[in-house]
């Protein structure tokens, strides 16, 4: 039965109940943990006796932890519960509608799926940082438009890896704070007569409350520009690991083999991680598109907040834990880094720089500069070395610092 059908006559067709019927089952322990503060409440109005109330904890409890005991004849989780809850769940819809229950069961999952971004970030940051510290002084070269451009370290460039982590770490951070927000009380769009307490940091607006998708948009905007940089890490490795390059080794237990080329050695990892970027961002810009057009207040089409939500959630996970197992298996190819940092033609800004500390005009300088290097007689006698001592790269402390400093925003001893 379902939790409407005093309404409706009658069994609705299998083709319409295939469309209603939701596949939110990832919310099950979710909406049990609702399910119980909104119990409390009726218990502290007097409409749920004190017994009551202990049968109703204790069944949840069991329930959030038995998926299997949804059946497909439940439309959706919170009338499984309602059914698994005996005849003491007729009592627990008192007061509210699914519209506000199914915002607060989104909202503490994307609270835990946002804390749980947040440690994998910080695994994948500090295994960065440990690989940073060990090549803080090798010496590669600086690319724009993926073009040699000027010395520096491997490690300074892995702590870039880091700045986009910290980002990343923050967003899931700010998505959680949004997130945090209790829509309990809202019923289904104007709340009830029955004057159940407010539950903490309730939102101000029942219409805003059953409405609102803003957390779970911050969620995949999160999400999406978290795999944005995983992409651009993950093209790196794909590049540095090619023979064209040959920065990195890949480690054997966290890349594969071809089925046909015996000599292959493939960064999967890394190239499954640019794949998601896509989906990630697809999920959002779906989302964003179903909710654009919404009248106030609660709308099914809100029903298809949850897939892109669930999916996304499966896919940070797996490829922060895939990355942080791949990246720390990485090895520095010392040699070839040291090859490529000493093509002399990294020094050129170095050269330029020397002619405007004697007084030429900058622009004439890189003139200068620019005509040796087509004629083909530029020539320098500096190091790469020498010139990443001058820049003081990334500042005062040099790599070394920026890394303990890093470790210390990430709570690692240095």
């Amino acid at each position: 039965m379902t939790l409407w059908s005093g309404r409706a006559e009658g069994e609705l067709d299998p083709a319409v109940w295939e469309l209603l019927r939701a596949d939110d089952l990832e919310l099950l322990p979710y909406d049990c943990t609702a399910t119980a503060e909104h119990a409390a409440r009726l218990h502290g109005a007097g409409l749920l006796s004190a017994d009551e109330l202990n049968e109703v904890e204790e069944r949840l409890s069991a329930i959030a932890h038995e998926p299997a005991a949804v059946l497909s004849s439940d439309e959706d989780v919170h009338s499984a519960i309602e059914r698994l809850l005996g005849p003491v769940g007729k009592k627990i819809h008192a007061g509210r509608s699914r519209n506000d229950q199914v915002a607060a069961a989104l909202r503490l999952y994307v609270v835990d799926a946002c804390e749980g971004a947040r440690e994998a970030i910080e695994a994948l940051a500090l295994v960065v940082l440990s690989f940073a510290e060990t090549e803080a002084d090798t010496l590669m070269p600086g690319y724009t438009h993926l073009q040699r451009g000027q010395p520096l370290t491997l490690g300074h460039h892995l702590l870039a890896w880091v700045e986009m982590l910290e980002r990343d770490r923050g967003r899931f951070a700010a998505a959680r704070e949004a997130a945090s927000a209790s829509p309990l009380g809202a019923g289904a769009v104007a709340g009830s007569t029955l004057g159940l307490d407010a539950p903490e940091g309730q939102l101000r607006n029942s219409v805003d409350a059953v409405s609102d998708r803003d957390f779970a948009l911050d969620y995949l905007y999160a999400a999406a520009m978290l795999f944005q940089h995983l992409s651009r890490i993950g093209e790196e490795i794909v590049l540095w690991s090619t023979s064209e390059f040959g920065f990195v080794r890949l480690p054997e237990a966290a890349a594969t083999g071809s089925s046909m080329m015996p000599q292959k050695l493939n960064p999967d990892v890394a190239e499954l991680v640019r794949g998601k970027a896509g989906s990630a961002i697809g999920r959002l810009t779906g989302l964003l598109a179903t909710v654009k057009g919404l009248p106030l207040a609660y709308d099914r089409d809100l029903q298809e907040d949850k897939a892109p939500v669930f999916a996304t959630r499966r896919d940070v996970r797996v490829a922060l834990r895939g990355l942080t197992v791949f990246v720390s298996g990485l090895s520095a190819d010392r040699e070839r880094l040291a090859s490529a940092a000493a093509d002399p033609l990294l020094l050129a800004t170095d050269v330029a720089e020397d002619l405007v500390r004697g007084g030429v005009p900058f622009r004439d300088a890189h003139a200068e500069v620019a005509g040796s290097v087509r004629d083909g007689t530029f020539s320098t006698t500096g190091t790469a070395a020498e010139s990443v001592e001058s820049r003081g790269a990334p500042g005062p402390g040099g790599v070394h610092d920026a890394i303990a400093a890093a470790r210390r925003r990430f709570g690692a001893r240095t």
